[in-house]
């Protein structure tokens, strides 16, 4: 499925409806990649300020401490790979993302090894194109299958998201 996001506003949306699938279904590992400013943390905000307890959290990129744990019910673990690229992971992030009862948010999760990968698991891939950013969403399992399925017809009766399957 595809999202075209002209602004900051509707990437936060975006969020929001992730969270309202997320709460419905339960957590499941997000893989968030894409450039450079495409808006990965602000899809993260817009998640985590819309779901229980996230009026606490300050969200913000962890890029130099990793891993950020936010008060929100289920806990939310936002970890950023951007400064380990093909490194490899330290053993505390691996931990993370073990978690089952915890919503883990994965920045530049295209530098996760194979092994670290969920096998149910969402991947939304934010990009800039022509018309304006846009997030490619897919999934990994059925429970990731469901939250795109909830999302794809969520945006389409949200105004300002226009999605395309395919």
């Amino acid at each position: 499925m595809r999202i075209f996001l002209e602004n900051e506003e509707q990437t936060r949306r975006l969020g929001k409806l992730l969270a309202r699938a997320l709460r419905r279904f339960g957590p499941c590992p997000v893989f968030l990649e894409g450039t450079l400013g495409a808006g990965k943390t602000t899809l993260v905000r817009g998640l985590v300020e819309h779901l229980p307890g996230g009026e606490k959290a300050e969200v913000s990129s962890p890029s130099f401490n990793l891993v950020n744990v936010y008060p929100t019910d289920p806990e939310t673990v936002h970890i950023d790979l951007y400064r380990t690229g093909n490194t490899g992971l330290d053993e505390s992030v691996d931990e993370y993302l073990a978690q089952t009862q915890s919503l883990v948010l994965v920045e530049w999760s295209e530098f996760l090894p194979p092994e670290n990968r969920a096998a149910d698991a969402l991947t939304i891939d934010l990009r800039y194109s022509q018309e304006a950013r846009q997030a490619v969403i897919s999934g990994q399992g059925k429970r990731a299958a469901k939250i795109v399925d909830e999302l794809s017809g969520l945006s389409l009766r949200t105004s300002g998201l226009k999605a395309q399957n395919g």
